[in-house]
């Protein structure tokens, strides 16, 4: 199963880890963890390269595990898009969750 945590601070997402393969179809078939994949590669993408901030970013490919943290002081407006971004990540793959309950879960951490 696939394990997408978000982490909180108050009302503000300050990153996510996404851990383990869904297990719903063989490697390099498997369209739960291409959703995942290219859902966690978007919001880098947006964050990293195109808004140009420095959000950290660690990749376990051993152990199926990547995680994001926002840096700590955004701008007004990057943090508006930041927070629009994640949210949107988050309804999304819960979204996914709902389709395929015994392949993802999404959590939240305060």
């Amino acid at each position: 199963m696939t394990t997408v945590m978000f982490f909180m601070e108050g009302g503000r997402i300050t990153g996510f880890d996404v851990s383990g393969h869904s297990g719903y179809g063989p490697e390099g078939g498997d369209i739960v963890c291409a959703a995942v994949t290219s859902t966690v590669r978007l919001a880098e993408c947006v964050i990293n390269e195109v808004m140009g901030l420095s959000a950290a970013v660690k990749v376990r490919e051993r152990t199926a595990e990547i995680s994001l943290r926002l840096p700590g002081s955004l701008g007004e407006s990057a943090e508006d898009t930041c927070q629009n971004l994640l949210t949107g990540m988050m309804v999304y793959l819960s979204q996914l969750h709902s389709e395929y309950p015994d392949h993802i879960e999404v959590l939240e951490a305060s």
